[in-house]
């Protein structure tokens, strides 16, 4: 009997979908979401806020000329990717000691603006909160 065996190779790799707000004021792209969605290709995001839905809008781009862009710090042993958005939460009010997690996403096209990554957040129950009978 002839067996085909396929090494593997994704030991130590988040096979997460889903995008991460860290209680170190950063967005995290997993590497799943990261080679998915082909985030090695942009240097920067662009976000947005819509606070009436408590919603992030994150934009991915190359423009060197946007002057409210965060860099992308690209994980060089293949963790995926992440941003330090500390001005952007405290300017909206974002605590990420409460909202931190994992989110699931919806792309969507936003005129005017283009595609865009929408990321719902809620705040986290404390285990305090969840013990309550």
């Amino acid at each position: 009997m002839a067996y085909n065996f396929q090494k593997f190779e994704g030991r130590n790799v988040r096979l997460e979908n889903r995008i991460t707000i860290t209680k170190s004021n950063s967005i995290g792209f997993p590497s799943k979401f990261y080679n998915d969605n082909k985030i090695k290709d942009y240097k920067y995001v662009i976000l947005y806020w819509d606070a009436g839905n408590r919603v992030i809008g994150i934009k991915f781009t190359n423009d060197e000329s946007e002057k409210s862009k965060f860099t992308i710090i690209q994980s060089k042993v293949g963790y995926g990717g992440s941003v330090v958005v500390r001005s952007f939460f405290k300017t909206y009010g974002i605590d990420p000691k409460i909202y931190h997690g994992r989110y699931d996403w919806k792309k969507q096209n936003v005129e005017g603006v283009g595609d865009i990554y929408a990321v719902k957040i809620q705040e986290k129950k404390t285990y305090e909160e969840i013990k309550k009978p």
